[in-house]
């Protein structure tokens, strides 16, 4: 490649600004010849023809469809994909995957933000805050120095689904409080949760053990409804499920029916279908939080899937190894 390659921005533009602030954009346009006026969200934008035959790097994001081979093919100085969002499963047809090219992903700097979203979630659900603040919306009234006694966070038992980049940065958040932690990873041997702080578990081990179960595994054909009817069975009464991950990896209509009955609490930051219908019992009940899909980066935090991406371009000027390298045989274990 060389010294200054050729760049092309192709993503939603609505989030160029957010994802590349000024400080960051000067940084960028310093290591490449790139446009910021020329945002395309569909390759068959006229203007990006003419650019293929020099084009070195492309910077994808949110809104960025597949890329064609027709346009890898139109491409052949074209040796970096650097993405500045989480999951690049869908970013090239699967044959291409083996043609060489560098792919990189923001996924570790969009877990962070979804593993400071779990943790506050954990340690709100221990203390019943949710519950305990709509009983005294209610009742408008407390007594003062009454002991709830079935709150608390001390040795709580918190159960993870996937050690994933954002599995891994929740066990590492969570390691300066007084949970006792298990993981479910069948990638993920004794020893290699031992390394981790953690106890290794079976799926229905964790699922009837834990007080709170967060999930945190890929969505594929192998991980749908991995949390079905008879996994919720297995859960505690009163345990609380935190679904970060895809609402695809638990059943909607098993969890719902556990909900209404009362018997466990969750927070669903994403669902399937994904948003809701209107009339899903979910809104409704009060041992349900609902978040629209805001774990991930929002706001000032997309500034640092943009950074993320100048820093990878860096080391690929340097000829240093990317820190976010993606593989395909990581595709189908990544979240």
């Amino acid at each position: 490649m060389s010294a200054r390659p050729s760049a092309l921005f192709v993503l939603d533009a609505k989030h160029l600004p957010m994802l590349f602030p000024p400080a960051v954009l000067s940084r960028l346009t310093a290591l490449a010849d790139i446009d910021p006026g020329l945002v395309a969200a569909d390759f068959r934008d006229p203007r990006i023809g003419p650019l293929l035959p020099s084009l070195d790097v492309l910077i994808t994001g949110w809104g960025c469809p597949q890329v064609p081979s027709e346009v890898l093919a139109a491409a052949p100085r074209l040796r970096a994909v650097l993405h500045t969002g989480g999951s690049v499963r869908h970013l090239l047809p699967t044959r291409e995957w083996q043609r060489g090219l560098v792919v990189s992903s923001a996924a570790a700097a969009n877990a962070l933000p979804v593993a400071e979203y779990t943790l506050a979630m954990i340690l709100l659900a221990g203390k019943d805050t949710l519950g305990l603040a709509d009983r005294l919306r209610a009742e408008r009234r407390f007594t003062l120095g009454e002991i709830h006694p079935g709150i608390g966070n001390l040795g709580r038992r918190v159960g993870v689904i996937g050690a994933s980049r954002i599995g891994r940065r929740v066990i590492e958040l969570l390691r300066p409080f007084d949970f006792d932690v298990s993981l479910y990873d069948p990638y993920v041997d004794d020893a290699a949760a031992g390394r981790l702080g953690v106890r290794s578990s079976g799926l229905a081990e964790l699922l009837a053990d834990s007080d709170i179960v967060s999930v945190h595994a890929p969505a594929n054909d192998g991980t749908r409804h991995l949390i079905d009817r008879s996994g919720l069975a297995l859960m505690r009464d009163g345990a609380v499920l935190i679904n970060t991950s895809r609402g695809s990896l638990v059943d909607t209509g098993a969890l719902t029916a556990e909900l209404a009955a009362g018997r466990l609490r969750a927070v669903l930051d994403v669902t399937e279908p994904e948003p809701l219908p209107a009339d899903s019992p979910l809104y409704g009940l009060p041992n349900v939080l609902l978040t629209p899909h805001i774990a991930g980066s929002h706001g000032n935090e997309l500034r640092r899937l943009g950074l993320t991406v100048v820093e990878e371009l860096e080391r690929l000027l340097a000829g240093a190894p990317l820190l976010h390298r993606v593989t395909p045989e990581q595709l189908d274990r990544a979240a």
